[in-house]
């Protein structure tokens, strides 16, 4: 079987960024340990992963210098997920963007992380995209 499986993030502070990712998106801590002659921390969000690895981002992380643009996390209350991580002190860029069936909105996380907050409303899209964010 081959899959993407995670993304894999630099972590400057580990602990606030572990902490940061639980507190803002439900993260749960599946392994904080050695692995690979470091600290890493595997993370469950949803049915996603990401892991965490114990040494701060190469380069200036207010620069894009990498071929990552963003990270995307699909809720199905983006409403409600925005007033949890503004609660939480969350910084956004502007203000939910409404596209029909589409919206979205762009928060800062740790280390200079991109996040992109979504929703699709999948009876309205077309069916290839229905089954892609389905």
């Amino acid at each position: 079987m081959n899959r993407l499986h995670h993304a894999h993030l630099f972590a400057s502070d580990l602990d606030a960024s572990v902490a940061w990712y639980c507190t803002m998106l439900g993260g749960e801590v599946a392994y904080d340990g050695e692995f690979g002659g470091a600290r890493n921390v595997f993370m469950r969000i949803g049915s996603g992963r990401l892991h965490f690895y114990d040494q701060p981002p190469r380069g200036d992380t207010r620069d894009v210098t990498s071929a990552v643009h963003h990270l995307g996390y699909q809720s199905d209350d983006l409403v409600g997920l925005v007033a949890h991580m503004r609660g939480q002190g969350a910084e956004f860029r502007s203000d939910i963007r409404e596209f029909g069936s589409w919206r979205y909105i762009m928060c800062g996380a740790p280390d200079g992380v991109l996040l992109e907050l979504f929703q699709a409303d999948l009876a309205d899209l077309p069916p290839e995209l229905a089954e892609y964010f389905g």
